[in-house]
C-alpha cells in the first residue's frame, strides 16, 4: 500500500456541521522508524464528542486542528512493526483518527483479543462508549435494586449499555429514544422495562406513565427538553450522570425550566469525561468484555462503508439517524 486516504478538518462549523467542513485527501504511506508501527484501520468510531472538538470554544479538551486528520477511535491490524511490544497481525485499538492507515509509537494503543469479542465491539460496548456507561452507572448513579433508572438516547452506543447494566442490578429501567422502531428495540431486544418516544409529542405524560414511582437516577446524553422532563420526575436524593448534551452541540439554546428541582430534591449532578479515569478502565473493560462474550450484553451497529462516507454518517449521528453504535468500515 503506497498511498491511503484520510479526512481532515477543512473549516470549523458555523451552526450545524456540513459536509464541506471536511476534506478527503490521498497521501503517501510513510516509512516507519525504530519504535514505530504501521496500522491498517478496519473500523472508525464516530461519536458526538467530535462536534465539540471541531469548535474553538473552551472545552475539556483541545480543539481539533485545521488541516489535520480528524480525531477518532479506531481498531485495526498492525501491518508493519519496528516496536518491541507489537507484532504484525496484532489487532489494536487506539485513537488514530479518520484515516485508513496510521503511524503510531505504541502509546495509547492496546492489543485486543477477537476470539470471543468481535473486532468492532472494541469501539462500542467494550470500548470508550461501554466504559462511559459503566463508569457513569457504577460510580455516579450507583443504583440499588428496585430503583428506577432513566436513560436518554437509550438505543445508542452508550445508553444501550447503561440500561442493560442497570437491569443486571435489578433496577426498573426506562429509556428515552426517538421513534417507535428504536423504542421497540430498547424494550424487546435490550430488556428495558419501558421506553418513551420523545418524537411522539407526549414526552412529559408518557414519561410520567412509565415512572409511576418517580426517578432515582438519570443517565443524561441529550439535555434540553428530554433532560427537563426527567428532572420533573426525580425523587429526593436522586443522582444524575451528565454524559452528553447533544441537543445543544450546534449552538442552539437549551433552557431548563425544572432546574430548581436540583435544590428541592437535593439531587447530585455530576458531569464526567471517562478518559479522566484511566485507572478504572482495566476493571470496566474486563467486565464488559465478559458480558459480551457470554451474550449478556447486546449491541447494535450502524456501519457506513468507506472513509468517504464518514462525514455524512457523522452528520446523521448528530441528528439521531444512527441506530446503535455508528461505525465506518475502512477495509
Amino acid at each position: 500500500m503506497t498511498t491511503f486516504q484520510r479526512i481532515v478538518l477543512a473549516a470549523r462549523p458555523k451552526g450545524e456541521v456540513q459536509a464541506d467542513n471536511f476534506r478527503l485527501e490521498t497521501v503517501d504511506t510513510p516509512a516507519i522508524k525504530d519504535g514505530q508501527l504501521l496500522v491498517r484501520n478496519h473500523y472508525l468510531s464516530l461519536d458526538p464528542y467530535m462536534r465539540g472538538r471541531m469548535s474553538e470554544g473552551k472545552s475539556y479538551a483541545a480543539s481539533q486542528a485545521l488541516d489535520e486528520t480528524m480525531i477518532g477511535g479506531t481498531v485495526g491490524e498492525v501491518i508493519e512493526s519496528k516496536h518491541a511490544k507489537f507484532a504484525v497481525g496484532d489487532t489494536v485499538v487506539g485513537t488514530l483518527g479518520w484515516t485508513e492507515v496510521a503511524v503510531s509509537d505504541g502509546s495509547m494503543l492496546r492489543k485486543v483479543d477477537t476470539t470471543h469479542v468481535p473486532e468492532s465491539a472494541y469501539l462500542g460496548s467494550v470500548g470508550m462508549p461501554g466504559m462511559t456507561a459503566w463508569y457513569g452507572l457504577n460510580h455516579i448513579m450507583a443504583p440499588k435494586a428496585g430503583e428506577t433508572v432513566v436513560v436518554s438516547a437509550a438505543s445508542g452506543a452508550v445508553g444501550s449499555v447503561v440500561g442493560q447494566l442497570a437491569k443486571l442490578k435489578g433496577c426498573r429501567v426506562v429509556g428515552i429514544a426517538g421513534g417507535p422502531e428504536k423504542c421497540a428495540y430498547v424494550v424487546n431486544e435490550l430488556g428495558f422495562d419501558a421506553c418513551v418516544d420523545y418524537k411522539a409529542g407526549n414526552l412529559e405524560a408518557d414519561l410520567e406513565a412509565a415512572t409511576p414511582d418517580g426517578i432515582d437516577a438519570i443517565f443524561e446524553n441529550v439535555g434540553g427538553k428530554v433532560f427537563d422532563a426527567a428532572l420533573a420526575r426525580t425523587n429526593a436524593f436522586g443522582r444524575i450522570a451528565l454524559c452528553g448534551w447533544i441537543s445543544g452541540y450546534d449552538g442552539q439554546p437549551t433552557p431548563i425550566d425544572n432546574f430548581r428541582l436540583i435544590l428541592i430534591n437535593r439531587l447530585t449532578v455530576q458531569g464526567f469525561i471517562v478518559g479522566e479515569q484511566p485507572e478504572l478502565w482495566p476493571e470496566g473493560l474486563a467486565e464488559l468484555g465478559k458480558l459480551v462474550a457470554e451474550g449478556k450484553l447486546k449491541f447494535r451497529e450502524s456501519v457506513a462503508e468507506g472513509l468517504a462516507k464518514a462525514p455524512e454518517a457523522f452528520i446523521g449521528l448528530l441528528k439521531g439517524r444512527n441506530f446503535g453504535k455508528q461505525l465506518v468500515k475502512l477495509g
